[in-house]
């Protein structure tokens, strides 16, 4: 997501909003019979709800009514253009600053039952000593047995300072407990872990999950602290991967450490021209010479784009992964009234040498309403700093592709019947501590441990190879063929059919490392995850094999030199 920063009754309430947007229109139609068929249109609205309100069987809920059909009418452009209510401001906000009132803990379900799923570092839920595992009973007296997570968050954030009463069994001591958490103020951090790597411990690698007010900021601070403990480095690993993006300004902020000032980072360019702007670097730079990495994949988006996009246009870095998301939109929000706001698209950006990565076509919809790519036709070239030839209508392409690899149903299957999340909870409950998660890995003895607890439990599923050979059969049938081939067909699934056993051994590494990274949150929460997954992480060694390879590094900025 890309945002630019802050630019009693039914009747009542509509005949204001009517009024707003009946005077917003006047101004702003382009002809006389735009505005007539504008004011038409409202005034068949006005009366359709009047007709609703005074005479529908049953009595109606104004608000749930209005926004069902504003968000009707909003899902026929693009997927960024939201109205926010006043009761969601509060989660509109958390996007793009990182806080909110609450205990600062997940909760996570499991069949009827909640449980406290993560729990943030320093938070109110810390302090007042609930970990993973503990079985959520009651918030306030409130049974919370078959609750949504949705109504778990209503009961659970709030003012800090204010005080919940949460009746819980601790998943050590299985004994029931009563706690009295202080509700704080949490702040997610965007830059939720840094570190020095590398066989020297002389590469700084900072993760940024989110482009938040004050993000760049708190990047420089990383690398800055980083510097101050090897003052010899020889590189930077900027980690964007799975970052939706957020405030444009932010992310010329952060382009601003490894360009400099002046330098044009991204233009937006809409339906108003005066509303148009070059965005460029406002200060001083932070570094200009150290091998610098950004590292993406499908879900780097927006904001993570502009970053990656410029670095790569002007060569100042390498881009490792996968292809990004491809969102080229920027957005604001507009004042409704009653602390409602509309989250509209008003523009599209470019990075500096005027492309624009956006994938999807919103602006031409297929016959059934589905939306297309921009297709290649339409697709342009553009060139780099040093001549490097870059696309547009695509997200951003890496120098260095580097496939991510897909998930094995087994794997899966172990993490969404929590059964990964069981067993960290049980580790954790017979180990008191753990080393440091960089370093920690389970052995082998210790995985067949885990293979020996989940024998027993039911993790049943069905390969892609087995639901495909599903859909045939249905088909045959329904195409009567069926029957004549019954033998082939029970044949083939006996053939295809899998073992859990031989399921869990193929797939070993990949489960294996999902359950030390579950475990090793207990010990070190988010950062510990982050800091246990650069283990296995052939994007960053990827980056670490191109830092300390000069001539490599340089081959992708300057080909040919």
């Amino acid at each position: 997501m890309i945002f630019l920063k802050k630019i009693k009754k039914a009747r009542g309430f509509l005949a204001g909003v009517i009024l707003s947007a009946t005077a917003f229109f006047f101004i702003h139609a382009k002809s006389n019979d735009s505005y007539f068929e504008i004011s038409k249109n409202l005034d068949i609205y006005t009366n359709l709800f009047k007709e609703l309100n005074n005479y529908y069987v049953d009595p109606i809920e104004p608000g749930k009514l209005v926004k069902t059909g504003i968000d009707a009418m909003l899902d026929d452009l693009d997927p960024y253009t939201n109205y926010i209510t006043e009761s969601d401001i509060e989660d509109y906000e958390f996007m793009t600053t990182g806080k909110y009132g609450g205990i600062g803990a997940s909760m996570r379900r499991k069949g009827d039952e909640i449980y406290i799923g993560d729990v943030y570092e320093n938070s109110p839920a810390q302090k007042a000593g609930l970990h993973p595992g503990d079985l959520v009973e009651s918030i306030d007296n409130q049974p919370v047995k078959g609750k949504t997570i949705d109504d778990l968050s209503m009961l659970l954030k709030g003012s800090p300072g204010t005080q919940i009463n949460m009746k819980i069994k601790d998943a050590f001591t299985h004994n029931e407990l009563q706690k009295m958490v202080t509700r704080g103020e949490i702040e997610i951090s965007s830059v939720p872990y840094f570190s020095l790597i590398g066989d020297q411990n002389n590469i700084a690698y900072v993760r940024l999950t989110q482009f938040t007010q004050g993000c760049a900021r708190q990047v420089k601070d990383a690398f800055d602290s980083l510097q101050r403990v090897q003052p010899a480095l020889k590189g930077l690993v900027l980690d964007l991967r799975n970052n939706p993006g957020g405030l444009l300004e932010e992310a010329v902020g952060i382009c601003n450490l490894f360009i400099d000032k002046g330098q044009l980072v991204v233009s937006t360019k809409g339906k108003i021209p005066e509303l148009d702007k070059d965005y460029k670097t406002p200060s001083n730079i932070w570094n200009k010479d150290l091998p610098l990495t950004v590292l993406v994949n499908h879900s780097s988006a927006s904001a993570s784009e502009i970053v990656a996009g410029t670095m790569q246009d002007l060569d100042r870095g390498v881009i490792i992964g996968e292809r990004s998301y491809g969102k080229g939109l920027v957005q604001v929000t507009r004042p409704l009234g009653f602390n409602a706001r509309l989250k509209l698209t008003i523009a599209r950006y470019y990075t500096p040498s005027g492309r624009c990565i956006q994938m999807l076509d919103y602006a031409h919809r297929n016959a059934d309403g589905s939306v297309g790519f921009i297709p290649d036709s339409l697709k342009k070239s553009y060139k780099t700093k040093t001549g490097r030839t870059v696309r547009s209508g695509g997200g951003v392409e890496p120098d260095a592709f580097i496939k991510d690899e897909p998930m094995s149903m087994i794997a899966v299957t172990l993490y969404t019947k929590n059964y990964l999340f069981d067993y960290a909870t049980e580790y954790a409950s017979k180990h008191p501590t753990i080393p440091a998660a960089s370093k920690f890995s389970l052995t082998d003895d210790e995985f067949n441990q885990f293979s020996k607890w989940v024998e027993n439990k039911d993790y049943s599923y069905k390969t892609e190879t087995e639901m495909q050979l599903d859909s045939l059969e249905k088909i045959a049938t329904k195409e009567k063929y069926y029957d004549n081939a019954k033998g082939e067909f029970e044949a083939l699934k006996g053939k295809l059919s899998h073992d859990k056993k031989q399921d869990l051994l193929k797939h070993k590494d990949q489960v294996k490392q999902m359950l030390e990274n579950e475990i090793a949150s207990r010990y070190y929460y988010t950062r510990g995850r982050i800091a246990q997954g650069l283990q296995y992480d052939k994007d960053v060694d990827r980056a670490l094999a191109l830092i300390t390879q000069p001539s490599e590094y340089q081959k992708i900025l300057k080909p040919g030199k």
